[in-house]
């Protein structure tokens, strides 16, 4: 009989438990808030876990992000030193990408780098990288996520919390009805701390390591004078193009021949017939 009131209470305190994490999370409309226990143990884990956790105000979460557009003489050299920059900070280039650029019959290579550094070398790397070259655009941004992290620890020393309880009543269960309700909601809770964790994980990563986009391109070719080609490459572009513009007109004569052909023809017997209607008009004026 003892077994199963301990059995009761637990599964009470479990289940306000889950009623009060569950409001928390409906009241702040999908926002991080801080879940906390219905028992007083619960609440002082959860207080305890958080005052640990908890950054100064000097020390606060504060994930950088930035972009800067370069123009560079020569693409390779910069995205070279954007590189070896960015592994002297101690990070490194997570994704990039380069592109082949035609215009006026030249090409040039622009491209970008999404560069990972530690957040405390953020404006160090920026001033470096404005160096590179000329600089076309500068963005730089901040979210400050103390806040998420308090909010997401606090939640997640209450639901540790509850699954050492769950798992202190999977143990007293003694009906296969018990053993798959508790089994069902240790599943639960086990899952959204694993999504947590997950969550807590990926915002710290991005607080350690600030993200910055290096576009680099360079200067676009402008359209040649016709003076500034040389005299074999001139006279060889004038033969070839005399020798286009021949080939063009008997293309073109092609062309022209079948509809002279048609055409003319008709133009001739309407001529005839014009000439000799004119004939005979004037044979009767003149009878």
């Amino acid at each position: 009989m003892d077994n199963r009131l301990k059995l009761l209470s637990v599964a009470l305190l479990v289940l306000l438990a889950g009623c009060t994490g569950g409001a928390a999370d409906g009241g702040a409309g999908g926002s991080e808030s801080v879940s906390l226990a219905a028992d007083t143990g619960g609440s002082a884990e959860a207080e305890q876990a958080g005052g640990d956790d908890l950054p100064q105000a000097q020390q606060r979460a504060v994930i950088k992000n930035g972009q800067i557009e370069l123009t560079v003489d020569e693409f390779n050299e910069s995205r070279d030193a954007v590189e070896s920059t960015a592994e002297s900070y101690g990070g490194y280039v997570s994704d990039s990408n380069e592109y082949v650029n035609r215009r006026s019959g030249g090409t040039y290579r622009s491209g970008q780098l999404v560069v990972r550094v530690p957040s405390e070398d953020f404006s160090a790397f920026i001033t470096d990288m404005k160096a590179l070259g000329e600089v076309e655009r500068v963005e730089t941004n901040s979210q400050d996520v103390t806040d998420q992290l308090v909010d997401i620890e606090a939640r997640l020393s209450n639901l540790r919390a509850q699954r050492d309880r769950l798992r202190e009543l999977y143990e007293s269960a003694n009906t296969t009805e018990d053993v798959l309700a508790v089994e069902e909601r240790l599943t639960e809770v086990q899952t959204e701390i694993e999504r947590l964790e997950a969550q807590k994980q990926s915002l710290e990563d991005r607080v350690a390591l600030s993200t910055v986009r290096v576009s680099l391109s360079e200067r676009p070719p402008g359209p040649a004078q016709w003076y500034d080609t040389p005299v074999l490459q001139a006279f060889s572009e004038s033969v070839n193009g005399a020798f286009v513009a021949l080939r063009a007109l008997v293309v073109a004569v092609a062309y022209a021949v079948p509809y002279l052909v048609v055409f003319g023809g008709l133009l001739a017997i309407l001529g005839s017939g014009v000439v000799l209607a004119g004939r005979a008009a004037f044979r009767r004026l003149t009878d």
